[in-house]
């Protein structure tokens, strides 16, 4: 993962037509938050540290929910006001639209073989839970 990122263009570098939309959003969403009131910002910036904690609360052990995804949420908030959350949003953003772009890209027998890869993966957890007696639901 260190590799790929220092491979990523810097997003301060690329030229606009270049620039993810997500990008382009957040930094006209920054300008926009930039005008608004200190105590408005400061509820933004504590809202924004709230849903990261919560989602790192969910990603522990045993804990339900969508943390990775709800840590991102809480992160855009944050990328309004600190230019570190920023940097590494942008470097999120550019990775997420080349691994699209690459996803788009792959032809259909990539796309048959990823499908059989993963129902055998599937069928071999189905036949080691039954083997090995593993419960597929919580037991309460």
């Amino acid at each position: 993962m260190a590799e790929e990122a220092a491979r990523l263009p810097d997003p301060e570098q690329m030229p606009q037509e270049e620039k993810p939309e997500l990008l382009v959003k957040l930094q006209e969403r920054k300008q926009r938050h930039k005008q608004r009131h200190p105590v408005h910002r400061a509820g933004i910036v504590m809202l924004g540290f709230l849903i990261v904690l919560a989602g790192i609360v969910m990603s522990g052990p045993g804990v339900p929910g969508p943390g990775i995804a709800v840590i991102l949420v809480g992160l855009g908030f944050l990328a309004l006001e600190f230019d570190r959350a920023e940097r590494l949003l942008e470097k999120l953003i550019v990775w997420a639209d080349r691994a699209k772009d690459r996803a788009e890209e792959t032809s259909t027998g990539q796309r048959i073989l990823g499908g059989a890869l993963a129902a055998l993966v599937i069928a071999g957890f189905l036949v080691a839970a039954a083997l090995w007696d593993i419960p597929l639901l919580p037991i309460v």
